[in-house]
């Protein structure tokens, strides 16, 4: 490809990295006011869910047709789906239409976010990505911070709809420069079968097992887990035997591989989980509004982008290991002061917390996604990469769920223990709410101890994530990808 052609779709790629970044901020920070406007407090947690859940399980299969077909269709497709999700989600007028439109709104972010990693990896040698990911990083991190801010803005300001139509005109440019300037590599005319019974299992056993860990503790609860387990037995051995698996088993032989995945499953289950309910957090317990909600997250969101900038570059200096461990350490510490002291801090405190959190993703996950692109090889660099993807989406979405859960039980006994009614939280969420006095100070302090456990949940999985950190191996890295821009200098 000329050199033209890899700028314009570099230009593409970042639009998408934008908008997929900004999706899940500016929805953050909008979500009390929706479930304050449109009520549903108990599926508060399915608006996230069915985004992740149905961007998780295509991730793997947007890979593997990108192996197989190419990458240009698949992400014009990808692109497609994810602005009529857009229109849908800001046309919805119930809690139930927002959250299938949510869903269609997923189908097209899982294949957005790994083939831009995918088509990164393709275009630039190993040196050449490590110094782009510091630009694509502040690309993603300029509408981390603009997320929060303008949802919090646009929900003050307009209405919570447009958070959704923002999507659209940048979503347009996007797709239409990586359709016009990326020109696929040629594959082989061998067209191997697509595993799509490895993708309907795989897809099956997640929705039965988020659906398990939303009713859990209830029969109808255990009866979707114990599905889940037998579609996941029964995925087990189809991808075993698959001439082309959707779950690149092999690939979980090597040690780097797996590290990665784990580290990512677990350090996912805590970031998204957090992101998820701070603003919940922020407005319903401390009284903010949404702008200031939107606020107390962006200097996550800055950690991570500065840290992201300075550990790409000081990466094949330093090692992928000494780096992934080194921020792992540091995000376990953000979130271990979170769950003793984020329910009893002010906002400034939570923000110092947070901020941590996101250093320590800055430092590791860049350093895991470029080891991973260089060792493994070419004809697997899609599914590789859309794997990594999948393990933090997945640890996600089980998080988010299994948060929403644990506060959804958590708070309804905390206000049957005090003989509260549910419908005050609603008035805590609604910004023109007017209630006070000693009713809003017991539903405050219900809501904080429910809080107070998601937190918990978020430290749990941190350090797990650092214990895959500690086991990752050591290994030399060396280029073995042929870019389609060998000539673009330095």
């Amino acid at each position: 490809m000329s050199r033209n052609r890899i700028i314009l779709v570099t230009v593409g790629i970042m639009l998408s990295l934008f908008l997929a970044s900004m999706e899940s901020t500016v929805v953050a920070t909008a979500m009390p006011t929706i479930v304050g406007q449109l009520g549903g407090l108990e599926n508060y947690s399915w608006v996230f869910s069915a985004f992740m859940l149905t961007s998780t399980t295509t991730v793997p299969l947007y890979g593997k047709l990108s192996d197989i077909y190419g990458r240009r269709k698949l992400y014009v497709f990808a692109m497609a789906l994810f602005l009529i999700g857009s229109v849908l989600c800001g046309l919805a007028t119930t809690l139930t239409q927002l959250i299938l439109a949510r869903a269609l709104q997923g189908i097209g972010a899982g294949g957005i976010m790994p083939l831009a990693f995918i088509l990164i990896g393709e275009m630039f040698s190993l040196e050449q990505r490590t110094k782009m990911q510091g630009v694509f990083s502040g690309v993603w991190g300029v509408s981390s911070v603009a997320g929060p801010l303008l949802g919090g803005f646009i929900v003050d300001q307009l209405s919570w709809h447009w958070i959704f139509y923002i999507n659209v005109f940048p979503g347009l440019i996007a797709g239409a420069l990586v359709a016009f300037a990326w020109r696929d590599q040629a594959y082989s005319h061998e067209r191997p079968a697509v595993d799509y019974a490895g993708a309907a299992l795989l897809s099956a056993s997640v929705v039965l097992l988020l659906l398990g860990l939303m009713e859990l503790g209830t029969s109808q609860g255990w009866v979707f887990i114990a599905s889940a387990v037998i579609l996941f037995v029964i995925l087990f051995q189809v991808e075993r035997r698959a001439a082309d698996p959707i779950l690149p088993l092999a690939l979980f032989r090597d040690r780097l591989f797996s590290t990665a995945t784990s580290h990512g499953l677990f350090t996912g289950w805590a970031v998204f989980g957090t992101i998820s309910f701070i603003p919940l957090f922020v407005q319903s317990v401390l009284g903010a509004s949404p702008t200031q909600a939107g606020v107390t997250v962006t200097p996550m969101l800055l950690g991570w982008v500065a840290c992201s900038i300075f550990g790409s570059r000081i990466l094949l200096k330093v090692g992928y290991r000494r780096l992934s461990v080194i921020g792992t350490s540091i995000f376990l510490i953000g979130a271990s002061l979170l769950a003793f002291y984020g329910a009893d801090a002010n906002r400034i405190f939570v923000m110092v917390f947070v901020t941590l959190m996101g250093m320590g993703m800055g430092l590791s996950i860049p350093a895991y996604v470029i080891a991973v692109q260089t060792t493994v090889e070419r004809r697997h660099l899609g599914t590789a990469t859309s794997t990594l993807q999948f393990s933090r989406s997945m640890g996600g979405t089980l998080g988010v769920s299994v948060m929403g859960a644990a506060l959804s039980a958590r708070l309804a006994a905390n206000l049957n223990a005090s003989g509260l009614d549910v419908s005050l939280i609603s008035q805590l969420l609604d910004p023109l709410s007017s209630s006070g006095g000693v009713v809003e100070s017991g539903a405050r302090l219900a809501m904080a101890n429910a809080i107070h456990l998601v937190f918990a949940i978020a430290f749990a999985a941190a350090v797990l994530g650092w214990i895959a950190a500690i086991f990752t191996p050591r290994k030399e890295l060396k280029d073995n990808i042929p870019t389609v821009a060998p000539a673009i200098a330095d």
